[in-house]
Order: C-alpha cells, then structure tokens, then sequence
C-alpha cells in the first residue's frame, strides 16, 4: 500500500484515478478546489481538501500530516480557448500552482511525481501521424506552453533535488464525469446539447482528433506507479477521428434529430492530432482496450442516468 495524493481528484480524469488506485489498495487523499470538479466525484474511500494549489502555507500544512509518498498532479485549468483568451490566468493555474506542489515534493520525500500533460497541445500540428514522444514540441496555445513548461521544470527538480517523475501526454480524453462546461470535451459539449434538445456548433470543419477512454487513461496511471527511470509516454489511441465523425455517431443514438452549425476555427486549435502509443506498451504493456463505440454508449448511458 502507497499513501498517494492525486490533485484534481473530485474531476474527471482525476476521479476515475483516484477510484482505480482505492480499489487497488492504496492509501488516498486528494486535494481538489471543485473550480471544474464535483463533490460528488470524490470516492468515499479517500479523504477529501477542498483547498487550492496556490494556497502554499495551506497545502504545507496537508503535507506535514498526509506525508504522500506519490502524487498524481491532475488539477488544472484545461480549456485551451480560455488558455487563449488569458494566458496569465492560465500560467498562474497551470505553472505557478504546480510549482507551489513541485517544491513541498522536493522538500517532504515524494518518492515520485506523476505528471498529467497534454499531447495534440504539446506537439502542434505534425506531419508525423500518429506523433511519437519524440517528436519536437511546438505548442499553439498558452495551455499548451505552461504544460510544456511544468514538463521542463520536472527535469529541474529531478537534477537538483533528484525527484523521479513520469509525465503522461494525453490526447483527447472522453467518458463519464466529464464536464460540458468547464472542460470543452467535444464529446460532453455534443452530449449535453442533444440532451437538451439543441444542435451543436462544429468549429473550423474538418478537424481530426485521437480520442481515448477515460478508462484506459486511469489504467495508464496506474501502470505508471511502477514506472522506473524518468519518462514521457502518450497516452491515445493512435487512431485519427474526424469531429464531424464523432458528431455522427453520437447523433445516430438519437435517431439523428439533430444538426452541426459550422463556424470558423478558434485560435489555437490544431487541424490534426493523433499520437503514438508504441513507447508505453512496449515498457509497460499498456495499450487502449475501449473502442470508439464503446466509449461513446458508455458515456451516453452515464449522462442518460
């Protein structure tokens, strides 16, 4: 058993990680300030602070009780449109307040840093599809940039201080507990409307994506606890889905009542994304098992109820 802190555990992707590390046996407390997340969310297994990162002296105090021994950083601000629209707020969630969780990790003996990163925001646009870990990274948003930056700033306190870390680069994440609101998940956003009865809005026309499960992402994190040395991996599909597609699918669960209204693309968004999963199945084994079709009747019965 670990005692583990998973930031931004009362949202989506942090939730279904933290439930995965509950039920494999581990010690969890999260630290959540519900900005985009939900109470609701939080497993009753694990022992919740509603505090924010930026709090310093408050999450000190956390630290000197709980002593993780890991931590999962999955709290962020993650709308790439209000990372555009500013850039500062962005750096202050993004980078100023991973860097307030960097320093207690260097100073209070984390053993491992687990990073949640961003892949398509990272890379660019690449002619290289799928894109490897490799690849140069060229991001075209604020959020893309501060998440490089925390990326650089793990090699920084690994050097100086030798905390292990491991960063994980997702590209689109998708399936329940995701927020149509706070989190412009495409998927969400198309849901929520059909729910209440309204077309959807498709910005810049054909654009395409790689979306993964938010299921095989939690079992990616929970690979990763083992993970030795100090690596990047994509966390994908390494399939390129159209948005017009996913639209598609989604419209057909409801029996297609419904139209796309399509408008100009938003600054800094890709035209292509899709990543290369290779380096992690072949260290760890991991590789996506939920299908497109799947994942999106999933999240369709989890939204339904």
């Amino acid at each position: 058993m670990v005692k583990i802190l998973v930031t931004g555990g009362a949202g989506f992707i942090g939730s279904h990680v933290a439930d995965l590390l509950i039920k494999e046996g581990h010690d969890i407390f999260i630290i959540d300030n519900l900005s985009s997340g939900d109470k609701k969310n939080v497993n009753i297994k694990a022992r919740f602070y509603n505090e924010d990162l930026g709090d310093f002296k408050r999450i000190e105090q956390i630290f000197d009780k709980e002593k993780p021994e890991v931590v999962y950083h999955l709290a962020a601000q993650i709308d790439i449109r209000k990372s555009v629209e500013n850039p500062a707020e962005d750096a202050k969630q993004n980078i100023l307040n991973s860097l307030n969780l960097l320093e207690l990790c260097a100073h209070s003996g984390v053993k491992h840093f687990i990073f949640s990163s961003t892949g398509g925001a990272i890379y660019g646009d690449t002619e290289q599809i799928p894109t490897n870990e490799k690849h140069e990274t060229n991001p075209v948003s604020a959020y893309g940039c501060a998440k490089l930056a925390v990326e650089k700033y793990l090699d920084y306190y690994n050097n100086i201080y030798g905390l292990h870390y491991t960063i994980l680069r997702y590209s689109n994440v998708y399936g329940p507990r995701q927020n149509a609101k706070g989190e412009a998940g495409v998927v969400s956003i198309f849901l929520d409307n059909m729910f209440k009865g309204k077309n959807s809005d498709i910005f810049g026309g054909v654009q395409t994506r790689d979306f993964v499960f938010v299921e095989d992402v939690a079992r990616a994190n929970l690979l990763v606890l083992r993970d030795e040395g100090n690596n990047v991996y994509n966390i994908s599909t390494g399939k390129e889905t159209d948005i017009i597609e996913i639209f598609s699918l989604l419209n057909s669960i409801f029996n297609n009542n419904f139209k796309a209204i399509f408008n100009d693309s938003k600054k800094g968004e890709q035209k292509r994304s899709c990543l290369s999963y290779q380096k992690i199945k072949d260290k760890l084994g991991w590789m996506p098992v939920v299908s497109l079709e799947e994942g999106l009747r999933k999240t369709y019965e989890w939204r339904k109820n």
